[in-house]
């Protein structure tokens, strides 16, 4: 059997462990990097205002870290506020919210399934499955603000590691982003211990590892070389083939770190990223020799 090394912290129930099993392999995660939240009283006096006055044409999202971070702020607002209806001109529920695949949207989505509906509650949700990678957002962005984008101003909830590449489209279109960090990420503390406990409790002659963000890769690849020997499969009984959940992912493995990247999910989700790698393992097995 092969195990497959997903570089992310498990969820219950776990969408893309159940997507592995279901076609016959081993999916061990082990989480790579923890955040902490930052800039949430910000965040707070931003929603806040929004009750009254919303100046933004929309807030782009594209973590689920991100919803996280809006998720306990609106919390925290719904227990002050108490059961309001939306009855202001503007409000949080009337605007659009951007997000990055359909993991975001649902975990954005999930605000109001667990607070109920408030002001401040994301209602409006667009882009998804559409929009799987930033590139493709802020085109998707451009097109939904049409005809007129230029001029329009959106609130950007971002991270402490972030890509230019969204913004530079933007900004080409006429659209402004006020970037707010709301969270910090660093290597995760037991990754090491983690990774070896992984390891060496599943001994494989296989070994898929898959990488979901550039810093993941960044921080984790040094202790992955002290149990495989990458990018190369033919060196070690251990060395692993290399998937990404997305382009972004590929082309920092691939330029960054010199890893032959053999399989990049379509779409970044957990049924694509499994079809890729059962895809190339079919495709490997019934290759002549």
């Amino acid at each position: 059997m092969a195990h497959v090394l997903l570089l992310r912290a498990s969820n219950t129930p776990d969408a893309y462990e159940y997507a592995f099993k279901s076609r016959g392999y081993n999916p061990l995660s082990v989480p790579v990097l923890e955040t902490t939240s930052t800039s949430l009283d910000r965040l707070k006096d931003t929603i806040t205002a929004g009750l009254s006055r919303c100046a933004y044409a929309g807030v782009v999202i594209t973590s689920g870290r991100s919803c996280e971070a809006w998720k306990t702020v609106a919390g925290q607002l719904a227990q002050s506020h108490g059961d309001i209806e939306g009855g202001n001109s503007a409000t949080w529920a009337d605007i659009p919210f951007y997000v990055v695949g359909e993991a975001t949207a649902r975990a954005l989505a999930d605000i109001g399934a667990s607070i109920g509906a408030h002001p401040f509650v994301p209602r409006d949700i667009r882009g998804a499955a559409e929009s799987g990678t930033g590139e493709k957002l802020a085109h998707f962005i451009l097109r939904d603000l049409a005809p007129s984008p230029e001029g329009k101003r959106l609130l950007y909830l971002t991270g402490d590691k972030n890509r230019d590449t969204l913004p530079n489209i933007l900004a080409s279109g006429g659209v402004a982003l006020d970037p707010l960090q709301v969270y910090a990420t660093r290597g995760s503390s037991t990754f090491h211990i983690d990774l070896e406990r992984a390891v060496h409790a599943h001994p494989a002659s296989i070994w898929w590892i898959v990488f979901f963000s550039p810093s993941d890769a960044d921080f984790a690849s040094p202790a992955l070389r002290e149990h495989f020997v990458l990018p190369s499969t033919d060196s070690s009984e251990l060395s692993p083939r290399i998937a990404a959940i997305g382009p972004t992912s590929a082309r920092h493995l691939d330029d960054k770190l010199a890893m032959r990247v053999d399989a990049v999910s379509s779409k970044p989700n957990a049924e694509a990223l499994a079809a890729s790698i059962a895809g190339f393992d079919a495709s490997i097995s019934t290759r002549v020799p």
